[in-house]
Formats: structure tokens, C-alpha cells, sequence
């Protein structure tokens, strides 16, 4: 036996096996490497405020002190003509939630407390988070919720923090944000700011003083926020509220929310930076709908539904977008799931749909309620806008519809709006019925003070007459008045018009399942 060549060739073999079993490790090394980067490509941070119009700098507000939702815009796409499909916090929440119109997923106003209103248990099948989570996300959320059921509108992990500072609430974000892993993370992240509340600033030298609008009295700041104060002397004043001291007071306690939201997203901004993550995850910036002032919130006016829209894809080429295309919050779901490549373009829903009933059967759930016909809740009403991201030339929606029912259950006016790029047709089905007003928007100095004067004195565009008692129909041509001066549904000239429009709210009625589409038929 010629010892020297076996050792030589063990030797060899063992050399041979030790570089395949390093060449394993590090090929088994670079499979994770690469799952784990790829999985984390595609995060979604979700930020929606309470009541804020597209009062921010990169809508050409002239006071607003917002850099960096302006950079986020500057960097992506600042949709234009974004609408909420109903200026009711609580079932706006649940149309962005599911990808369904609010009267067709079942929450017509608030949640909480007595209001008592929830979504379909059948809509478990379109559920934002659920769906997000089936697509191999991990989710989580923080601040306002404002939805249910909570079986339905499940997250995986729900964080603490003060929904009046967002800076904070970043902060709270931060360990979720960061998680080694190698599934992406969709944060829905929800401020409180600039909802009305926190009392009254005493320091108003007027009887009617303003709302703080989550401020802190006596001009303090929130921990780790540098506040922005405004002179109400230099707010521009919206085209449906009046030019009053009082209004002029309140609009400047609701910019410095405004201003306090933006430092939250500039805090989430910096801890994507600093954990290698800015470039893998799309920010989405919105609001339920517009400002809490009589005129905007509640109602379906411009001022109510017109939400700012802002989409940073860092996938997307082409930057600094400005689009004028029609979109809703109807989109969001289908959208986002888009994004992170859980959605079926064919169905319009998650590949991995769960059918409701089939889910609800394997729980044992034995409730006799009514949980919705899930025929008509197995496809998203929104579509994605993903594709359109860096195409400003690209349309979406040729009309938008909204619907509104109730926001406090003691609210009962429903109201159905078709509005596309050239005309807006309002149908005030319980017309008869003075209009109903939100406690806080009643409340409000800058409501109160013209209410005070008389029914004839100027609200905006209107009197506050006209305001309460409203016609049946309200037809505007929006692309000339953009402000809802002029209604044109009682001017002969235009009953063409108003006979188009009935037929296309009748038509976006029957395609989203609204049931007060029968209304046209016996009142």
C-alpha cells in the first residue's frame, strides 16, 4: 500500500468536500440574502389623516409650512383630483379598508360609542390588512382605527402612541419599521391631527373662541415637535367659508396641526434613511376627507370630498409627477395589494381571496346576523393606480361617485354624487329634512358666528339659509365654477344636462349595489 498517495488523495477529497460545503454555505447564504432583500423591496407605509384638505405647499398653498410631504410630492406623484367617497371619518376608514363604497360594505357612519355601525362580516374577503397579510406581509398599525369588526379588519401587530403627535408615533413605529425579517411590512399609520379637539384657546380675546384642534393650550408644543404658528391675519380662507375673524382664528389652530402632521412624516422619512430601507418602501399620504369646518366636513361639496393625495413609489421612474387623473379611495386597497403583487387584475381582488363564507364556517361562527351577500362583496369597486404612477397623461376614472348616509347616527341626510371632468350632480334625497349637523361643526365659532347674525347672512358661497335648506339637486359645471357657485339644475337651459346626470348616478348607483337606488321610484 503506497501510504503517501492515499493520504495525499484524503487529503485531497477532504479539501474537496470542505469547498462544496463552503460553496453550499454560501450559495444557501445568498438564497437568503436574496429572499430576504427581495422581500423587503416592497414596504408599505400608509399615512391617512383626520379631516384635512390638500392645504400643503406642493398644492400651491401660500402659507402652509409642510416640506416634507413637498419633498415626497416633489419625488412622486401628487394626484390632483383625489376624492374620499364620503366626508365621514369612520366610514371613509372602512371604504379605504375595503375597497368598497361605505353603503355597500355596511358601515354608514361612525363606529364607536352609540353610532354603533360596522362593516359586513363577508367583507373579511377584501379586508385591506387581511389581504396585505396573505400576500406575505407582516402588518401593522397605529392611531386612529375606527373601523370594525376587528376580526375582519385585522392586524398582526398594533402599536401604541399619541394620535396628536405624530412625531411620537413614528418613534412608537420605529422597532416595527426596522424588524429583521424577511417578509416587507405595510404600516397603516393614523393621526388624530387636525380633527377638531383638545377645548377652546382661551387666550381669544373674542366671545366665540376658536377649537385648538389637538394644540396645546397657551401656544406649548408636544414633546419632540417644533410648532408652527400662523397669524390668522394671513390664512387664505377656503371658498366655502366666510372671511371672518372668527373663521381667520380657527383656520389658523388647524394649519399648525397641519404642520405638527408633516414633522411625523419627516420623523418616518429619517428612520427609513437610517435603517437602508427609503429606496424599498412606497409612502402613501391622504386623508378620510376634508377639513372640519361647516362646508367641508359632512357634506359632499368640493371641500368634503377633496382629499390631498400624494404617492412616493420608489420603483417609479419618472418623479415630480403632477396628475390629473380622477382617483378615489376606493383605489387604495386594490392598490396597495397591486404594489406588493398580491392582487388578481382578472378578479380585481387578492390572488389569495378567501372565500367569507368558507371562512366563517371553519371559525364555527353561528351568529344569524345579517353578514352581507358575498356575491357583491368578492371584487374591489376601486382599480389600481399603480400603473398610471408616472404617466400624467393617463386617465383613470372617466366619473367618481360618492355616498353619504349618516355620520353621527342622529345624521340621517343621504346624499349621492356622480362628478367627472367637465359637471357634478348632487342628489339631497332627504332634501325635505333641514341639512344635520355634526356636534363639532355646529359648535364651531366659525359656524356660530354667522348663524348668530341671521339665516341671511353670507356662508361662503351661500347663505347660512342655504346652507341648512338644500334643494333636492345641485348640478354645477365644476370645470367653470370649481367653487359650487351656481346651481343649474332648476335652469331649463340645462335640463338636458341634468337628465345626462341623473342616468350616470342612476348607472354608478346600480354598479356599486347602492340601495337607495329605489328611491327614485317612490319619493
Amino acid at each position: 500500500m503506497d501510504v503517501p498517495k492515499t493520504l495525499t488523495r484524503i487529503k485531497r477529497t477532504d479539501n474537496l468536500l470542505a469547498m462544496i460545503t463552503r460553496i453550499r454555505t454560501i450559495f444557501l447564504a445568498l438564497c437568503f440574502w436574496a429572499t430576504a432583500i427581495t422581500g423587503a423591496e416592497k414596504n408599505v407605509i400608509f399615512f391617512i389623516t383626520d379631516d384635512e384638505s390638500p392645504t400643503l405647499g406642493c398644492y400651491g398653498d401660500p402659507v402652509a409650512n409642510t416640506p416634507a410631504i413637498d419633498a415626497l410630492a416633489k419625488d412622486g406623484t401628487l394626484f390632483l383630483n383625489a376624492y374620499a367617497t364620503t366626508a365621514s371619518c369612520s366610514a371613509s376608514r372602512s371604504v379605504v379598508m375595503s375597497g368598497l363604497h361605505n353603503h355597500a360594505n355596511g358601515q354608514y357612519g361612525h363606529q364607536h360609542n352609540f353610532h354603533k355601525f360596522a362593516s359586513y362580516y363577508n367583507v373579511i374577503g377584501l379586508s385591506l390588512p387581511r389581504a396585505m397579510a396573505n400576500a406575505g406581509y407582516r402588518t401593522g398599525h397605529i392611531g386612529k382605527y375606527h373601523v370594525a369588526p376587528e376580526e375582519v379588519f385585522h392586524y398582526q401587530t398594533y402599536l401604541k402612541g399619541s394620535t396628536r403627535n405624530a412625531v411620537q408615533m413614528a418613534e412608537q413605529s420605529r422597532a416595527f419599521i426596522t424588524e429583521k425579517s424577511d417578509q416587507p411590512f405595510f404600516l397603516y399609520f393614523a393621526t388624530s391631527d387636525p380633527h377638531r379637539g383638545g377645548g377652546r384657546d382661551k387666550t381669544s380675546k373674542r366671545e366665540l373662541k376658536p377649537d385648538l384642534f389637538g394644540n396645546k393650550p397657551n401656544r406649548k408644543a408636544h414633546a419632540g415637535v417644533e410648532e408652527v404658528f400662523y397669524d390668522p391675519k394671513k390664512v387664505p380662507i377656503p371658498s366655502f367659508l366666510p372671511d371672518t375673524p372668527e373663521t381667520r382664528e380657527e383656520l389658523a389652530q388647524y394649519y399648525q396641526s397641519v404642520s405638527r402632521i408633516d414633522q411625523g412624516v419627516a420623523r418616518l422619512v429619517e428612520i427609513l434613511k437610517e435603517a437602508g430601507i427609503y429606496e424599498k418602501t412606497m409612502i402613501v399620504f391622504t386623508s378620510d376627507h376634508g377639513m372640519a369646518f361647516a362646508g367641508g366636513k359632512t357634506t359632499v361639496y368640493e371641500g368634503g370630498l377633496r382629499v390631498p393625495f400624494v404617492v412616493r413609489n420608489p420603483y417609479e421612474k419618472k418623479r415630480g409627477v403632477r396628475h390629473e387623473a380622477l382617483i378615489s379611495h376606493i383605489d387604495i386597497a386594490p392598490s396597495l395589494l397591486d404594489f406588493g403583487g398580491g392582487l388578481d387584475p382578472k378578479a380585481n381582488r387578492p390572488k389569495a381571496w378567501v372565500d367569507p363564507n368558507a371562512y366563517w364556517k371553519e371559525k364555527r361562527y353561528a351568529a344569524k346576523e345579517n353578514r352581507g351577500q358575498t356575491s357583491k362583496l368578492s371584487a374591489y369597486h376601486g382599480k389600481s393606480w399603480v400603473p398610471i404612477l408616472g404617466k400624467p397623461a393617463e386617465s383613470h376614472w372617466e366619473s367618481v361617485f360618492a355616498s353619504h348616509t349618516f355620520h353621527e347616527i342622529q345624521m340621517y341626510y343621504p346624499m349621492r354624487v356622480v362628478r367627472d371632468g367637465e359637471y357634478k350632480l348632487i342628489w339631497n334625497i332627504a332634501h325635505p329634512l333641514p341639512y344635520p349637523f355634526a356636534s363639532d361643526l355646529w359648535a364651531a365659532s366659525s359656524f356660530q358666528a354667522q348663524y348668530r347674525k341671521s339665516l341671511s347672512a353670507p356662508y361662503g358661497q351661500k347663505t347660512v339659509r342655504e346652507y341648512i335648506h338644500r334643494k333636492e339637486f345641485e348640478l354645477f359645471r365644476i370645470d367653470e365654477d370649481p367653487h359650487e357657485t351656481k346651481n343649474l339644475a332648476y335652469d331649463a337651459k340645462h335640463a338636458d344636462t341634468l337628465k345626462r346626470y341623473k342616468e350616470k348616478l342612476k348607472a354608478a348607483q346600480r354598479k356599486f349595489h347602492d340601495p337607495w337606488i329605489m328611491k327614485w321610484s317612490y319619493e
